[in-house]
């Protein structure tokens, strides 16, 4: 019998959402309970949890099981699960360049703001409390962003002084590696999301923390194309080099349109006027079917999460759209070769004959000769 399929794919889980951008003040989108029936009504099969005081208490889930299993009998209840915890706004305050202090105060607990050390202390712990949490509940994969120490000068000029780059990267690398430890402790996955404003926002700036953090095993990525539309960054070769590091998935369409007046960096622009804008699934440029494709060639089995940001549809719509949009995408691999109706049986005598390192089959018996 001929081996045909080595490599196995597995089906991408989905559609899942990301609940950060539907949160609000009235009902259903003010608690958990609610926001869960909400979203299974529209299809969605998982949620992408943020780490929210109105959604969950994230110390008390990292000491408590009666307390995590309590959350997953409200998600389930609904016919959810918990695809990943998120921490984006307390990964950002891993670092913080002293610039963006007063802006980034907001992400942190009213007690911490005006002092940067202790609140940098804090999201540190917040993101060791995650892995725990998440080992609690059952989770494989968690999402947050970096943080930057280095993004002021992401343009060089003034030009950049010789090492400040490794620098800025040993400094993260130092501040991350006890987190990543944690989440290996937790069997956990920490998947950086790359977005521009955190250090790490390509595969460049990746690699580099990668190597700064000595190819920690848990140091991944939160692949989302978006990101890279924005950056005019071929997102398809993107999974062709990093795939085996894409451990979580953000679908979330974009667009790029080119201008005489701005290009990538938005000319300070709202994001109604800038060239490179997000869009709700299906209204924007970007080939997700390709993307499909290619993650389930290269075996990603987790979940496809929609996060929903669009600066012209309503967002309710967009959620509604969404689902049918992922559940349409998913592709249920195949397990075994198009051409299997025309397989032939073999063996090793077999393939040397073929490649001519034993002599042809034909019996002595047999003869060409025209008598």
């Amino acid at each position: 019998m001929k081996k045909r399929m080595k490599k196995k794919m597995e089906k991408i889980k989905g559609p899942a959402i990301f609940l950060a951008q539907f949160m609000g003040e009235e009902a259903p989108f003010n608690d958990l309970p609610s926001l869960c029936h909400w979203v299974a009504d529209l299809g969605y099969k998982g949620i992408q949890l943020p780490t929210d005081p109105r959604l969950i208490d994230l110390e008390r889930a990292a000491k408590s099981q009666s307390y995590c299993d309590e959350i997953t009998a409200i998600v389930a209840d609904a016919g959810l699960v918990i695809t990943e915890l998120s921490t984006h706004l307390q990964g950002q305050l891993v670092a913080v360049h002293p610039a963006y202090d007063e802006m980034f105060d907001g992400f942190a607990p009213e007690a911490l703001r005006n002092n940067p050390l202790a609140r940098t202390e804090w999201a540190i712990d917040q993101l060791k409390c995650a892995a725990k949490a998440s080992a609690r509940l059952g989770l494989k994969a968690h999402v947050t962003f970096s943080g930057a120490l280095l993004w002021h000068t992401a343009y060089p000029w003034p030009q950049r002084p010789t090492g400040l780059v490794e620098l800025g990267f040993e400094e993260l690398a130092n501040r991350w590696l006890p987190i990543l430890d944690a989440f290996d402790d937790a069997d956990v996955d920490v998947c950086y999301e790359l977005h521009p404003g955190e250090d790490l926002h390509d595969g460049a700036s990746f690699e580099r923390f990668l190597e700064a953090v000595d190819n920690h095993p848990r140091a991944n990525i939160l692949y989302d194309p978006s990101h890279f539309v924005l950056q005019q960054l071929d997102y398809l070769a993107f999974i062709d080099i990093y795939h085996s590091r894409i451990k979580a998935f953000h679908v979330k369409d974009a667009e790029f349109n080119l201008s005489g007046r701005s290009g990538v960096y938005g000319g300070y622009q709202s994001w109604l006027e800038r060239p490179g804008r997000f869009r709700s699934l299906g209204d924007g440029q970007i080939n997700f079917k390709a993307i499909f494709s290619k993650l389930t060639q290269y075996g990603f089995s987790g979940w496809a999460v929609l996060e929903w940001e669009c600066c012209l549809k309503h967002p309710e719509d967009g959620a509604k759209e969404g689902a049918k949009f992922i559940a349409e995408h998913l592709i249920n691999p195949t397990e075994k070769a198009f051409d299997d109706f025309a397989a032939i049986t073999t063996d090793i005598n077999k393939n040397k004959r073929l490649l001519g390192l034993l002599p042809n089959k034909l019996s002595k018996e047999q003869s060409y000769d025209s008598k």
